[in-house]
């Protein structure tokens, strides 16, 4: 579309406003000269000889390009010199402009370029003949005389020059007009030389006819020399350009501007009307196609030569001209003259051995300027300098891009992911929050263990691409690290953020395919939003992650985030220490809650937990201390220390001369340990415990990840003689089928299920089923969480062995176990051989 208020482009039809002007200045001038010369016309046969010489003189020694037009500095001033004193006034007007016409015609120029330069010449000429009219007549080669030639000649200089500025000017703008100025710099220098060099050939013609042999080889001397000049010329101006074009390419690749630099400065480096940039689609780049033409400020996305050509030269990896100058391959020319482009050099751009594009020019400005070998020679290097320039650019924004996005899913990373939230924080919407979503991989490391890496990978690809595919348009879905994605968008409420996150958690859960392993994919799902929970993007990130944390503990779970949550980790990040301290010191106590059979009450063993009372912060919670020692790497030596101090009471252990059971609980990473049933052999030797009195309790979770790494572990410790327990059964995914191929003795139901028994159905019927199948599959039964006697007798009814919980005592430390034990115990009962039977529970 183009704009009202930019002027209309005119074209080289309109220099007839410039050429006529001058060709009635030149008629009247001519008529004037006429009326007034003693002599206005003869002596034509030297005046075909000048006509020659002005011809010969009238080949361009050097060629200035300003926008569409050619300024060639000549020599046709040293025979204008000449004829203005031997000839006529007239007759120097009339092979003069004759001149003019026959080089223009040779060149095969327009119409209007033709008769612009034909007035140019007799509009010039006529008024330097009429102003060497006013001065008196030469009768020698003095002073006088120089000065009236002097004056002539300058009058055709000075109509050369303002006709040429004025012609651009009305075509292609003031600012057009003001460079053909600063460019008429040269060729005026070079006219006043040859005025003067004109005037001494004339005093030496006068002075003796001989010294025309002199002035020939003088004058051949001159045109190797003009010659020479106009190389050097031209390769000073050519390794200027060469060098503004790198230093322009250089620093526009930094600021993502190659193409306008390169472009702009190629076009006018080889003097055509269009330089065109062709990069076929690579990865993730779309194809490039821009062209920079000499009378548009901007960059096109067209290019006036056919697709065929930029595909001949990828294909075929050399340079390809066609034009009248230089022409590589003859089957694009009628293709070329159809789209009216007279000449075009297409060169590839070479990264190392492949070919990543082209780059183009066409239409060599200037009507009688075509491409030459040397122009070729000069365009591959410059497209040598395009290519390296174009590889490092998009190097840096591959740089640019792997340093935000994830190389495993193309994600944005937590960098991106960081700047986006603290540009949506930044611009605050009323009614809006900026929600973060964090959505933490189950299992993970499961699947890395037991199926290697790539399936990991794929499983972490498979959830990007269905959150990806499933999370609303305006969301930004990236990587946050390791096994969790994060999505952030505006929503209109909290409430709005945790619907969508149970939502997405539905639609990306479901199963993935290997080989013939069929995994359960699901997420624990953390969430928070602006303003409620965070002003800035660190601390929103951090207490989503919080979140995403606190859900795991309840798998498949969506957690709101709440300042109770960050104060729990933070306590527990200023644990990590303290428990160290404790460990070495000893603050750490073993305490021990009884087991006991609930048909007959009797003690069978306890369970054996750890406690701490830290100094500053009280008791701590085992989830707590637990977990820090997890994460701290001091579970192996949490754990030594519950075994030993467990075995040696047990050991002690003497009423009735029963022995104390016991049993410890396990961490799903010490079964990852191999030299962990080692360590419980010798503490089994060390204090004298035989093996069936120790029972290991595993999780469900732990011991029922899917895979198949703990059991090496787990045989090695039931061959020990070591009991196996699972606990917690029923929280998991995990069935009892599972739990054959285990080598268990022993299955603890939940505490959830077992409290939940006198009140809700299906708690008894979960119970009711773990308790039947077990015992078919051999396994003993222990019920946790036993808190009331109708729980007690709901248990007796269907069938269950052993129980623990509030209703027969709290953990206890080993001295109140003692006293339990003697205040619990019925005398009576305490028989050689037999398990002591405790009082009825008040």
């Amino acid at each position: 579309m183009i704009r009202r208020d930019q002027p209309r482009r005119r074209s080289s039809e309109d220099a007839w406003i410039i050429t006529a002007p001058m060709a009635l200045v030149a008629v009247a001038c001519a008529t004037v000269t006429g009326l007034i010369a003693e002599h206005p016309v003869g002596k034509w046969p030297q005046a075909v000889l000048f006509l020659a010489l002005m011809i010969v003189a009238g080949l361009p020694l050097l060629s200035l390009v300003v926008r569409r037009q050619t300024l060639g500095v000549t020599l046709t001033e040293l025979p204008l010199v000449l004829a203005l004193y031997f000839l006529p006034p007239l007759t120097v007007v009339v092979i003069y402009t004759l001149t003019a016409l026959i080089t223009h015609i040779r060149h095969r120029f327009s119409a209007p370029k033709v008769w612009f330069n034909v007035a140019r010449a007799a509009a010039g000429t006529s008024l330097a003949v009429l102003v060497l009219q006013a001065f008196p007549r030469m009768n020698g080669v003095g002073p006088r005389t120089w000065v009236s030639i002097f004056a002539a000649v300058s009058m055709v200089l000075l109509v050369s020059v303002v006709s040429v500025v004025a012609v651009h000017t009305l075509l292609h703008g003031w600012q057009t007009g003001r460079g053909a100025l600063r460019s008429a710099k040269t060729p005026l220098l070079t006219a006043g030389i040859n005025v003067s060099v004109g005037l001494i050939v004339l005093i030496l013609v006068r002075s003796t006819w001989w010294s025309l042999l002199l002035l020939a080889a003088i004058g051949a001397g001159l045109v190797l020399v003009y010659r020479s000049y106009a190389q050097f010329f031209r390769q000073h101006r050519t390794l200027t350009d060469l060098y503004d074009l790198t230093r322009a390419v250089v620093e526009s690749g930094q600021s993502g501007t190659l193409a306008d630099a390169l472009l702009g400065r190629v076009r006018a480096l080889m003097q055509a009307e269009y330089a065109t940039l062709w990069l076929p689609a690579q990865g993730r780049h779309p194809e490039t196609l821009l062209t920079a033409r000499v009378d548009d400020p901007g960059l096109l996305d067209v290019a006036h030569t056919p697709q065929a050509l930029r595909e001949k030269v990828r294909d075929s990896r050399r340079t390809v001209a066609v034009g009248r100058g230089v022409t590589t391959d003859d089957e694009f020319r009628a293709d070329l003259g159809e789209r009216r482009v007279k000449d075009a050099v297409v060169v590839p751009l070479r990264s190392g051995p492949v070919v990543i594009g082209t780059l183009e020019v066409a239409n060599r400005l200037g009507d009688g300027n075509h491409f030459a070998p040397g122009d070729i020679a000069v365009f591959e290097t410059v497209a040598a300098h395009a290519a390296v320039a174009l590889e490092n650019s998009r190097l840096v924004d591959r740089l640019r891009h792997d340093a935000e996005h994830d190389t495993l899913t193309k994600l944005p990373n937590r960098r991106r992911i960081t700047a986006a939230v603290t540009e949506a924080v930044r611009i605050a919407a009323p009614g809006e929050v900026v929600a973060l979503l964090l959505f933490d991989v189950d299992r993970l490391r499961q699947v890395n263990e037991s199926l290697g890496h790539a399936a990991g990978d794929k499983v972490l690809v498979d959830v990007a691409e269905r959150l990806r595919a499933h999370a609303p348009s305006s969301a930004l879905v990236g990587r946050a690290g390791g096994d969790e994605f994060l999505v952030t968008l505006r929503l209109e409420s909290t409430e709005a953020a945790l619907e969508l996150a149970g939502q997405l958690r539905e639609q990306i859960r479901g199963e993935m395919v290997f080989d013939a392993l069929t995994l359960d994919v699901d997420t624990a799902v953390g969430v928070a939003v602006h303003p409620e929970h965070g002003s800035d993007a660190v601390t929103l990130l951090q207490r989503v992650d919080l979140a995403a944390t606190a859900a795991k503990s309840v798998p498949g779970s969506v957690q709101l985030y709440s300042p109770a949550l960050e104060s729990r980790s933070l306590r527990r990040l200023g644990l990590a220490g303290d428990l160290r301290r404790a460990l070495d010191d000893g603050e750490l106590e073993v305490y021990f809650q009884p087991k006991v059979t609930l048909r007959d009450r009797r003690l069978v063993g306890v369970e054996c937990l750890a406690r701490w009372e830290h100094p500053a912060h009280g008791t701590v919670v085992p989830d707590d201390f637990v977990a820090v020692a997890e994460h701290t790497g001091q579970l192996g030596r949490l754990t030594e220390f519950v075994l030993r101090e467990s075995l040696r009471r047990s050991r002690d252990w003497s009423h009735g001369e029963q022995a104390l059971a016991i049993s410890v609980n396990l961490g799903a990473r010490t079964l990852t340990d191999q030299h962990f049933p080692t360590l419980v052999r010798d503490l089994l030797d060390e204090y004298g415990v035989p093996p069936q009195r120790l029972t290991l309790e595993i999780t469900e979770a732990g011991v029922l990840d899917g895979t198949e790494r703990p059991i090496p572990t787990l045989q090695r410790l039931r061959d020990l003689g070591v009991r196996l327990s699972v606990d917690d059964f029923g929280t998991g995914n995990s069935s009892l089928a599972q739990l054959r191929r285990l080598p268990v003795h022993e299955v603890k139901v939940d505490r959830s299920f077992v409290q939940g028994m006198a009140t809700d159905p299906g708690d008894l019927a979960i119970v009711n089923a773990v308790v039947t199948l077990s015992q078919q599959f051999g396994l003993a039964v222990v019920a946790e969480g036993v808190e009331s006697e109708l729980t007690l007798e709901l248990l007796q009814d269907i069938g269950c062995e052993i129980g623990q919980g509030f209703l027969f005592s709290r953990p206890l430390p080993y001295e109140r176990l003692e006293a339990w034990f003697g205040a619990q115990v019925d005398p009576e009962t305490i028989v050689a051989g037999e398990l002591p039977r405790l009082r009825v529970v008040p």
